[in-house]
Order: C-alpha cells, then sequence, then structure tokens
C-alpha cells in the first residue's frame, strides 16, 4: 500500500534532495494521516456516545486531534516549500518545524481536557454498555494506526523529517491507547470490574506524556540543536578524503528546515602547497557538498607549516597528549613565537559545550603539561567551542 501510494502521489520519488518532492511526501503523508483519523474518530465517537463510554470518547477525541495535526502539518509543509524571497534568503523550510511545534500544543490541550472528564467520570461512575461492534472498532482502530506508524517512519526516514517522524511516534502511542482501551472494556465485561474511568484516565496522561515529548522534540531545532552525529562523521569523513587535506574544525551547521541546511568548516592544507591548488581543492569540496549532499557549505582554508618546522613537532605532540585530558579535545592554529627568556606556543584548543573542566583549570593542565615536557615554552591558549560535537 505504502508503495502503491507514493507511486500515484509523488512524482519523481526518487529524486529526495528535490525541496518539491520533499513536500510531495509531506503532503502525501499529511493528506492519508486526515483520511484515516477523520474515519477513526468517526466510527468511535459514535460507538462511545451509544456505550456511553469516557475511555472510547477519549480514543475518539485523540484521533480527531490527529487530524487537527494533520491538517497543520500540511499547511506546514505547503508553506515550508515556498521559494526563497528577499526577506527570507534562507527560505520558508522552518514552517515545517512551527506547524509540528502547534501540532504538540494542540495534542497537550487535547489531553488536559480528556484528563478532567476522566476525573468526572470516576467521580461520577456510570455503567459502560458492551458490544462486540465496540471490540471489533478498537482492533480495527490498531489496525489502522499500526499501518499508519510504518508508514510514516518510512516516509519520515526517506526523507529526513522529524514532523513526520515525529508523526509516526504519535501513532505508535495512539495503538498503545487504545489497546488499553479495549483491554478495559473486556476486562470491565468479564470480570465485572468498572476500569472505563481510569482507563480514560491513563489515555489522557499518556497524551500529555506524548505532548510534551513532541514540544521538546520541536523545539529543538528551532533553538538550534546539535546536527546528527551521523551527518557530523559522514561531512568530515568525506573531507579529509581530498588531496592536500591534513585536518577539519570549527564545523558549524545551520538548519533552515529540511533539506535547507547551511554550513562552514575550517580546512587545513600544507602551507608549502602551491596555494592555487589548495583553493581548487578548497573549490571542489564546496561545489561537491552542494550537489551530493544539498549542502550549502563555506570553507576556510588553514595554511599548516610542515616541512622542517619545531612548530610542526609541538603541533603533533600536544594534538596527541591533550587526548590524555579528554578524548574530543582537539588543538588548531598553533604558532611558534620565540622570545629571550621563553617560547610562547600559541594555539587553540576546541573543547566540547559539555566538558566538565573549567576553562582555567584545563589551560593550567594543558601548559602544565607542555611544560614539563618543553621547560622554556610557555603555552597562550585560545578555548575553542565545538559546536558540532556530541554529549559523552
Amino acid at each position: 500500500m505504502t508503495k502503491w501510494l507514493i507511486h500515484k502521489f509523488v512524482k519523481n520519488s526518487g529524486d529526495l534532495k528535490n525541496s518539491a518532492v520533499h513536500s510531495a511526501y509531506g503532503k502525501l503523508s499529511s493528506m492519508v494521516g486526515i483520511f484515516c483519523n477523520i474515519m477513526l474518530f468517526s466510527c468511535k465517537i459514535l460507538i462511545g456516545a451509544l456505550a456511553g463510554s469516557v475511555s472510547i470518547t477519549a480514543d475518539a477525541v485523540n484521533n480527531l486531534s490527529d487530524a487537527s495535526s494533520s491538517i497543520i502539518s500540511l499547511l506546514g509543509f505547503k508553506m515550508a516549500s515556498k521559494p526563497a524571497d528577499v526577506e527570507h534568503p534562507y527560505g520558508h523550510g522552518r514552517y515545517e518545524y512551527l506547524s509540528g511545534l502547534m501540532v504538540s500544543v494542540l495534542i497537550l490541550v487535547i489531553g488536559v481536557n480528556l484528563f478532567q472528564g476522566s476525573i468526572r467520570k470516576l467521580l461520577h461512575p456510570s455503567p459502560v454498555e458492551f458490544s462486540w461492534v465496540i471490540i471489533l472498532i478498537l482492533c480495527l482502530s490498531i489496525t489502522v494506526k499500526l499501518w499508519m506508524c510504518g508508514f510514516n517512519k518510512h516516509i519520515g526516514n526517506l526523507i529526513h523529517s522529524q514532523t513526520l517522524l515525529a508523526t509516526a511516534a504519535d501513532s505508535r502511542n495512539d495503538v498503545i491507547s487504545t489497546a488499553a482501551v479495549l483491554a478495559a472494556a473486556l476486562i470491565s465485561h468479564f470480570a465485572k470490574i468498572e476500569l472505563d474511568g481510569w482507563m480514560g484516565l491513563a489515555v489522557a496522561c499518556f497524551i500529555l506524556y506524548s505532548g510534551f515529548g513532541l514540544v521538546k522534540d520541536t523545539l529543538n531545532p528551532l533553538l538550534g540543536g546539535a546536527p546528527d552525529r551521523a551527518e557530523v562523521e559522514a561531512i568530515k569523513k568525506k573531507i579529509l578524503e581530498y588531496p592536500g587535506v591534513l585536518g577539519t574544525h570549527d564545523l558549524m551547521i545551520h538548519d533552515y528546515g529540511p533539506g535547507r541546511q547551511f554550513a562552514s568548516v575550517h580546512v587545513e592544507m600544507a602551507a608549502e602547497a602551491d596555494v592555487l591548488e589548495s583553493h581548487d581543492v578548497i573549490d571542489n569540496i564546496e561545489r561537491n557538498f552542494l550537489h551530493e549532499m544539498n549542502l550549502h557549505l563555506i570553507v576556510h582554508y588553514d595554511p599548516i607549516v610542515t616541512e622542517g618546522s619545531a612548530a610542526n613537532d609541538i603541533r603533533m605532540w600536544i594534538a596527541e597528549h591533550i587526548r590524555d585530558i579528554d578524548p574530543s579535545l582537539a588543538i588548531h592554529d598553533l604558532r611558534i613565537v620565540p622570545g629571550v627568556t621563553h617560547t610562547n606556543v600559541i594555539f587553540d584548543c576546541v573543547v566540547p559545550l559539555d566538558l566538565k573542566i573549567g576553562e582555567s583549570q584545563l589551560k593550567k593542565r594543558i601548559g602544565d603539561m607542555v611544560g614539563e615536557a618543553y621547560p622554556n615554552y610557555l603555552c597562550v591558549i585560545t578555548i575553542d567551542r565545538d559546536y558540532a560535537a556530541f554529549p559523552h
């Protein structure tokens, strides 16, 4: 079914770097979500009203909120597909993230209302009518939501959309909540234990929990979350494959929506090499990243003295031994300034944002380490934060 829908409604579905194709995938997922959730809501709200079940009604309202979420997502994908203009030169891709945030807030509002309704049901209980039609509708709902979970997860992974992956997680949560309502209906009927209010309360709490999680996930890219680990490693590995590249540092990635990323990086190359050849390599790096990864990359050239220089020896020594303090530490832009009584070793030290050691303490430890091996060397260190680092 998934392959058929993609073939039917997404033109050039294999061209995943195309923003129009990305938008088409998102719109397809939203339309499927609207149709399926409205169908489930209609069935459940009718059955819930006839049976007098607050948990089934809560589950129906949850489906209605999912349909509303799909409508918001549809608008988000449509607005995100607008081309860049004078006022928004980086495009409108973050509309997709904003729509996801609106969906998350809506889920929280629905969860609060269902929580209040379930409390009233517990305080003023009433019997629930049992019917095998109810059981059939709930089983149908579980089946549909399982398929929707797989459908949205497949497309979300395909186009790297956090919005669709969140939708897939929401469908998975719906499977769990509906299964809980089904269990409550069966237990209440056969064991003569009234669980409807309690199960409605559990579903409401689950919706609130999911809503808070979705708010966090959708806020993350808007606030400038850390880039994906695999993406960072792929960028660094690809750059190091180019001839003449000795190392990279200061990678910064800015996310303006799915498929709309801009980045900058410093690339170290031998100072003795022909500057025109090095510049040609840098041009190739920038052009290839745009064509192959759809990443607008700006490369800064850092010349490194590699032949017959004390600076190269001390640079390699510090780069190796600094990892004894913390494996994530790195250095760059090292130079030596000789003096009458001592020699200044000037360099930047790259540290992750979550390093537990304070800046002054870190500088002292590095300085003591270098001074022990090179008594006449005095370190002048600038702390440089790694914005592409991972928690460790």
